[in-house]
């Protein structure tokens, strides 16, 4: 009941009694921390002369970060180069990795639309998904790729790669190959692990036989058209060196690309992953044809830390999160990443990436949307207190000069925005200035959508004085980017008090267009009302998380509520296990009323749910039918 809230192989010859042995001799590895950071050279003398303190803030920091500083274009994309040394290509895997965070389901047209705030965003490559894993996830990777991967945007018309992840198999390559084709720039990233603990009892395979597997994936891969193909070997980070640099040699010859180095298991310290990178670069036959790349898992919180390291190593690819969301800790933070090669750019040898980082806040606000994972309010670069300051020494400091406290101007990353026309949305607004405010917001939606959230606008708009870009982001989410409705709510009412039981009436609108209704009683509103819709609907969940905020403050704000369901539906693969897995299934709804916003909330979830259990079956009717016709 939804109501239930609860709180041995062969022998190898590669040895793995040290995983960090020593390299080749053949080329001298550096450390990747050669350089000692500069010391600040203006203490007790610069505090006692303000103005040499100002220099010394400009020199030291405001060079580095203003966002209107003069950086190098991007460079030309090449699937195994770059021709500028210093440029870094930002991988963003939010919809890959970061969905794989328990909960954060997002619906195709909630993926489509992270996807196009990526590109805007500017991030080089996108892993839109695993293709393989369900068929929702491959109409919505091909989707991204129709799309997204075929439109320039930018002053550079800049176009980003749209890649699918696959594990070492022909299906599941295929899977990827047929979403990601129709992009104009497709790459294919399939992977297999590397460590001895994984090949012993995951893969239950020879060193050998995981280097056979690889190369031939690989090559399968790149025989199927894709130009662009790169190769994990996962857990890298507690691989054997020797036989890390045999497997990158041999993939490297089949055709790979980009060779992305995941720490899987965020087990790796800073000055570790550096030297893993800096040895492979030196020890690795042919991987001048290459690309290395990273991606840090944040079970230590050195995800960033070690990410960083990487790029001074020679890391030219960094795969991130918005947010840092993704498995378990999750991933490296693209904000924390990009405004650390931004503000440091000196000190890392002039790194640089294509990131508009004026489009950070707007992409953080967005994945928290559509995702349901909120950022801890000291979250760093995007965290609502990133940039406040309450203490009184901090405030003093602040109000005489920004530079006493602050390393990084909001303005840099979009958190400040002027409306140069001066419009404040109230119930008088019109269509035309609501439209401009979606635009300005980064929303692009069509004008059936338009009209549907419209229509809810003024009904929130009728009752506050002012409605903020919160206001309007809860109401899109809730009105535009729901999943396919399979039931919509109509009424519902309930009663609640100390006088008597709680209570609760709801009419849903069905698949097929006819009304039902429901009586209920409950512990709460919440719960009567949650029984009334399990009563019509009549699919077996378990509610495993309820939570509510204000999205405004004052007593008329709007009420978000976020749930977390989970049904039998197992039929969902994990993308590094392979395992099939009982999925969760979130959902938002807003509303003035928590009682409202509740129901919706739950309506959401149990649409995206229908949605999922919808497409496996005619999944499984075309496969059986195919099957069929096979036999006859």
């Amino acid at each position: 009941m939804a109501s239930s809230l609860l709180s041995s192989p062969k022998p190898s010859s590669f040895s793995s009694a040290n995983p960090t042995s020593t390299p080749r001799p053949r080329a001298q590895t550096l450390s990747p921390f050669r350089a000692a950071a500069p010391r600040f050279s203006h203490g007790l003398a610069a505090a006692a002369n303000p103005s040499a303190s100002r220099r010394c803030y400009h020199r030291a920091f405001a060079r580095p970060v203003r966002a209107s500083m003069a950086q190098p274009r991007r460079p030309e994309y090449v699937p195994n180069r770059i021709d500028d040394p210093n440029y870094v290509r930002v991988f963003d895997t939010t919809l890959r990795d970061g969905e794989q965070s328990p909960g954060a389901t997002m619906t195709s047209t909630e993926k489509l639309v992270v996807a196009r705030q990526l590109a805007r965003l500017g991030v080089d490559i996108i892993e839109a998904g695993f293709p393989a894993s369900s068929p929702d996830d491959l109409d919505a990777v091909r989707s991204i790729a129709i799309e997204v991967g075929n439109t320039p945007v930018g002053e550079d018309g800049h176009v980003p790669v749209i890649c699918g992840l696959s594990r070492c198999n022909k299906r599941d390559i295929d899977a990827a190959w047929e979403a990601v084709r129709h992009a104009r720039r497709p790459r294919i990233h399939t992977f297999i692990a590397t460590s001895e603990i994984h090949m012993q009892h995951k893969l239950r395979k020879t060193p050998e036989q995981v280097v056979a597997i690889a190369k031939e994936m690989v090559a399968y891969a790149r025989s199927l058209g894709c130009p662009d193909v790169e190769f994990s070997p996962e857990d890298a980070g507690r691989s054997n060196r020797e036989f890390l640099y045999h497997i990158l040699e041999e993939v490297i010859k089949a055709g790979a690309t980009t060779l992305n180095i995941p720490d899987t298991v965020g087990y790796t310290l800073p000055y570790e992953f550096g030297k893993l990178i800096a040895d492979i670069k030196a020890n690795t036959p042919g991987i001048e044809n290459a690309i290395i790349s990273t991606h840090c898992q944040n079970d230590l919180g050195l995800a960033t830390a070690n990410t960083l390291a990487g790029a001074h190593a020679g890391a030219r690819q960094l795969e991130v999160t918005i947010n840092g969301i993704g498995e378990r800790a999750g991933n490296a933070s693209l904000e924390e990443v990009v405004m650390a090669i931004k503000c440091r750019r000196e000190l890392l040898g002039g790194l640089y990436t294509g990131i508009n980082t004026q489009h950070i806040t707007m992409s953080s606000k967005m994945v928290q949307e559509h995702s349901g994972l909120h950022v801890q309010p000291h979250k760093a670069i995007v965290g609502a207190n990133a940039f406040a300051h309450e203490s009184g020494i901090h405030q003093d400091g602040m109000l005489k000069y920004k530079g006493t406290y602050e390393i990084i101007s909001p303005d840099d990353i979009g958190l400040t925005r002027a409306n140069e026309f001066g419009i404040v949305l109230g119930k008088l607004s019109g269509r035309h200035a609501v439209r401009s405010k979606l635009v300005e917001l980064g929303y692009e939606i069509t004008d059936k959508e338009f009209e549907d959230f419209f229509k809810r606008y003024k009904e929130v708009a009728e009752k506050k004085k002012r409605v903020t870009d919160e206001d309007i982001e809860a109401l899109l989410s809730d009105e535009i980017f729901q999943p396919k409705v399979f039931w919509s709510l109509a009424d519902v009412q309930a009663t609640c008090g100390t006088l008597g039981l709680s209570t609760a009436t709801v009419k849903l609108i069905g698949p097929d267009g006819d009304e039902k209704i429901a009586c209920a009683v409950g512990t709460g509103p919440v719960d009567a009302a949650y029984k009334a819709v399990d009563d019509i609907i009549q699919i077996p969940t378990v509610l495993r998380e309820y939570s509510m905020t204000s999205v405004t403050e004052g007593i008329d704000a709007i009420a978000t509520t976020r749930v977390v369901v989970t049904g039998d539906v197992s039929d969902s693969k994990h993308a590094l296990t392979g395992h099939s897995f009982n999925r969760a299934f979130s959902g938002s709804g807003a509303a003035l009323d928590i009682v409202v916003s509740s129901v919706r909330a739950y309506l959401s979830a149990l649409n995206k749910m229908s949605s999922f259990v919808g497409a496996i079956k005619a999944s499984s009717e075309v496969s059986e039918s195919q099957r069929v016709q096979t036999t006859e």
